[in-house]
């Protein structure tokens, strides 16, 4: 352990002690002007530490990886992966650096890992430094889905450099520390599967299972109930996304965590209109990513960490094979049962009703309904507040919702109360986005900090904010959204 002074924070490496050959020791470039830009003072203190520390120079130079104190020891992690379906061997934190590993206040063991500390010897051709507002972009996106209750990495603080890189124009570059579970990806396993050493895999699995899941470890057959416990907790996860219209955009499987947390927001969004199709990524081009298909790939990916796992599971090939599909079989049972919960609840039902829930998705579909607005107003369409004004063709609304009310229990204001717990009002909407991330890339952060104090409270509505709970108009067209890379 080392414990960075002044700070509190106490650092241990066991990644790097424990897999040396999965990571590459590597030190942070130098920063010439670091500035904090944007704290997350609520998560500094459930980590333990002094705020106010991390907020001097010592502790900004820490969260752009200069000036390590003795005994951190940063580290680049490797990992492969499946990228839009093509399998790359070789990724890896090509710009950023796991600088180590904090116990917080819970007793969870958590990464502090940093992104645009520069080239490291898995870059691939970039710069290894980031911008402004793409690294805003991830704050903003873990606190408002941390606020969702959607199992996610958080940003601790965003540190502006002084410096500026180059994308399609000069920008004010940035360093994003950010916190996860772990950064133990699929892609992880993939890496360590074609060293050719099974060896490898093994002391990656039992890592990533006593830290994650170490419940499995007592099973009679560990690593498939370790793969059994990777399949749940990602089909809850994708299942949550669903729910409240979040599309990823890169689930690539170095994208892919093993603890069930959502990682790496690149051009991610949540939809407005409602469509399966949704794709806003610039670089999907097929819709391989899009809204409707995040389930089928995360299963897809789920079956390449099968594969991986596979030597470890039955000694006998065919035997592991099986076991492992029919655990991967159960990915959608699981997805599914995740799915329709979370739906019955946001329709203030006590049970799910599948037809209903069907007919609502495509009504919802055929209208070019706002998801998160219809939600929302469900619960006042009980309290006498219809919610047929939003349809362009109300009557239809108005037979599925003679079926819908005739499910509701009785005490409605129980039912909407509990409905308003679960339908958020304000979530990250694309054009205040865009407005936040360019006032801030021009120097003025107060409109970024306004929208991520907004989407930290999404479900309590709260006079003044009108303007963000409303749709995108039609003047805002479609909604393009980029890696940032």
């Amino acid at each position: 352990m080392s414990v960075v002074t002044g700070s509190q924070l106490e650092f241990d490496d066991s990644y790097a002690r424990e897999l040396p050959r999965l990571s590459q020791p590597w030190i942070a470039a130098s920063v010439p002007a670091p500035t904090l830009l944007m704290f997350n003072e609520e998560l500094a203190t459930e980590l333990g530490a002094d705020a106010e520390a991390l907020r001097e120079p010592p502790g900004v130079a820490l969260l752009v990886g200069n000036g390590s104190p003795d005994g951190v020891r940063p580290v680049a992690q490797a990992y492969a992966g499946h990228q839009f379906g093509a399998y790359v061997p070789r990724l890896g934190d090509g710009r950023a650096l796991l600088l180590g590993e904090l116990v917080d206040g819970g007793g969870r063991r958590r990464d502090l890992h940093l992104k645009g500390t520069g080239r490291t010897p898995f870059a691939r051709g970039g710069d290894g430094k980031a911008a402004v507002g793409p690294m805003l972009r991830e704050y903003l996106m873990g606190e408002a889905m941390h606020a969702l209750g959607i199992p996610t990495s958080r940003a601790l603080a965003v540190v502006t450099t002084g410096e500026e890189v180059m994308r399609d124009t000069m920008l004010p570059g940035a360093v994003l520390a950010r916190v996860a579970a772990s950064h133990l990806r699929v892609g992880t396993f993939q890496y360590a599967a074609t060293s050719g050493d099974p060896a490898l895999v093994r002391k990656l699995a039992d890592y990533a299972m006593a830290r994650h899941y170490p419940d499995a470890a007592e099973a009679a057959n560990p690593y498939l109930e370790f793969y059994r416990c990777v399949i749940d907790t990602q089909a809850s996860l994708v299942a949550r996304w669903m729910l409240v219209g979040f599309v990823h955009g890169v689930m690539n499987t170095d994208n892919m965590t093993i603890s069930g947390e959502t990682i790496d927001y690149g051009p991610c969004a949540f939809m407005d209109t409602f469509d399966p199709a949704t794709v806003f990524s610039s670089i999907d081009h097929g819709g391989r990513y899009a809204y409707g298909n995040q389930p089928r790939i995360a299963q897809w990916n789920l079956a390449r960490l099968g594969e991986t796992l596979v030597p470890l599971i039955d000694g006998n090939t065919d035997a592991a094979v099986e076991a492992a599909t029919d655990a991967l079989t159960s990915f959608a049972e699981r997805y599914e049962g995740y799915w329709a919960s979370g739906m019955a609840a946001k329709l203030g039902l006590d049970a799910p009703d599948q037809p209903l829930i069907r007919d609502l998705l495509a009504l919802l579909h055929a209208q070019r309904m706002d998801f998160t607005q219809f939600f929302r107003a469900l619960s006042s369409h009980l309290q006498g507040r219809p919610a047929r004004s939003l349809f362009t063709e109300p009557e239809a609304f108005d037979a599925w919702a003679a079926r819908w009310q005739a499910l509701v229990p009785r005490d409605r204001n129980a039912v909407t109360a509990a409905m308003d717990r679960v339908n958020p009002i304000y979530i990250p909407r694309n054009h205040r986005v865009e407005e936040a991330l360019t006032a801030a890339t021009d120097g003025d952060i107060a409109p970024f900090r306004r929208l991520v104090e907004v989407v930290a409270r999404p479900f309590i509505q709260r006079p003044g904010l009108e303007r963000y709970a409303e749709p995108a108009p039609a003047s805002c067209g479609p909604y393009v959204t980029y890696c940032g890379t």
